[in-house]
């Protein structure tokens, strides 16, 4: 994930502190069904086109920045998938940098392009059957939103509450 300046200029001033940035994904679809993925150049694991929202950004924009950027694919969102968080949506990388997600996940279908990788972000990009995505090394917080919207009919997702007042 490229770094944007907002938290590069955070960084010069907490260092590596755990930082909590509202991020998105795109599940994009072919008119054949199959997903987008890219596969992210670092680590080689695929996932859907994602980042970090922007400051002032609105999150169906960087939306679709992102999967423009990392895939050159234009899309058109179609329905608010759900939002994620949690330890799978955190992580802490090679230089110490702390990061926690919360990600609103967007469906879209493609508008225009053939997908590319970018070779900054990503290695390879292209579109998968649900069955070719089960045999490729993905990152864990990818397929918990995978299965989490998976299911028919197609509901918006968010992990039930598990905080309680207390004595209740």
């Amino acid at each position: 994930m490229a770094i944007p300046e907002f938290i590069k200029a955070l960084r010069a001033k907490v260092g590596t502190t755990l930082l909590h940035v509202p991020t998105v994904a795109v599940l994009a679809y072919d008119d054949q069904g199959r997903m987008l993925l890219v596969k992210d150049k670092p680590s080689g694991l695929w996932g859907a086109p994602s980042g970090i929202v922007d400051p002032h950004e609105l999150p169906s924009d960087a939306a679709v920045r992102e999967v423009w950027e990392e895939a050159g694919v234009y899309v058109e969102l179609t329905q608010l998938l759900g939002v994620f968080a949690g330890e799978r949506f955190s992580v802490v990388y090679p230089n110490g940098d702390q990061l926690a997600g919360v990600e609103t996940v967007f469906a879209a279908r493609v508008i225009t392009g053939i997908p590319h990788a970018d070779q900054e972000e990503t290695s390879d990009a292209g579109f998968f059957d649900p069955t070719e995505i089960e045999g490729l090394p993905c990152y864990p917080h990818f397929l918990e939103i995978h299965n989490a919207v998976g299911q028919v009919p197609a509901q918006s997702y968010f992990k039930p509450p598990t905080w309680r007042p207390p004595g209740v």
